[in-house]
């Protein structure tokens, strides 16, 4: 069954201080928009977030595809692009080794990911150590909290995210109710009988498009938000073919919005 408590009601009892920081910024915006950027300069990437501020929540990024990447270039900017139009930023590493190495992945090396991502991701297959392994490098690489998603289920043609797989990530998810804060699924991952409100993030939603020749399989706003998501993942949709960011955008945040109102009410 989908969430029908408001995003300002979840933002007011959530034990996660990033969900609730999430939750009533959406609340605030009124967007529940994650623009995902998959661009490899650090030109691209930020002249692009710098339309696309305005109508979005979150962004997503693959950091490891930017070509010219450096902390002081790429980073910072990025930064101050999220204080200047509001919206927080999950960094899509899909995590996937042992506690200690995703530890080592998440805290340090060329990206630093934990010193500057709100969000970040992990497979639940090697087991609930991964969990505990990236939290203590958050709490090793800065004082800010952060968040972890799970990825329950995917929206790529064929993906093995279901079934048993999608039933232990819960499992996994439930080892944590500060850090973990929810999924990259499709659906409702439940949870609320036992305390827990985890936030459904889903990619793989367009208005246009059914799909790519790369195995993507895209939904409907309205139908992804009846099945329980919060937060809608948007990509090529905002900004591929030629589309103009700042037109898809405004499309985008009032069609994700007009969809959690209607199931609110």
């Amino acid at each position: 069954m989908a969430q029908s408590k408001t995003y300002a009601e979840r933002a007011a009892l959530h034990p996660s201080p990033v969900a609730a920081r999430l939750l009533s910024l959406m609340h605030t915006k009124q967007t529940n928009l994650c623009a995902s950027v998959d661009l490899t300069t650090t030109k691209e990437l930020l002249e692009l977030l710098d339309k696309l501020g305005p109508f979005i929540c979150l962004v997503k990024t693959h950091i490891d595809i930017v070509e010219d990447f450096s902390y002081e270039g790429t980073i910072l900017p990025l930064l101050a692009l999220a204080k200047k139009h509001n919206f927080m930023i999950f960094e899509d590493r899909k995590f996937a080794d042992i506690g200690n190495t995703v530890k080592l992945q998440y805290k340090g090396g060329v990206y630093q990911i934990a010193k500057w991502a709100d969000i970040t991701n992990a497979h639940g297959v090697t087991g609930s150590g991964i969990v505990s392994g990236l939290k203590q490098a958050a709490a090793e690489a800065t004082s800010e909290p952060r968040g972890l998603l799970m990825l329950a289920e995917l929206s790529s043609k064929g993906s093995l995210a279901y079934g048993e797989y999608t039933k232990q990530t819960v499992n996994i998810a439930k080892t944590d109710k500060d850090f973990v804060i929810g999924f990259i699924a499709q659906n409702d991952m439940g949870g609320r009988e036992e305390g827990f409100d985890w936030l459904i993030m889903t990619p793989g939603v367009g208005l246009d498009d059914t799909g790519d020749a790369l195995g993507q399989q895209y939904r409907t706003v309205d139908t992804v938000m009846k099945t329980g998501t919060d937060i809608i993942i948007v990509g090529r949709g905002l900004f591929g073919k030629g589309r103009d960011p700042v037109v898809e955008g405004a499309r985008y945040m009032k069609a994700g919005w007009d969809a959690y109102l209607n199931r609110s009410t």
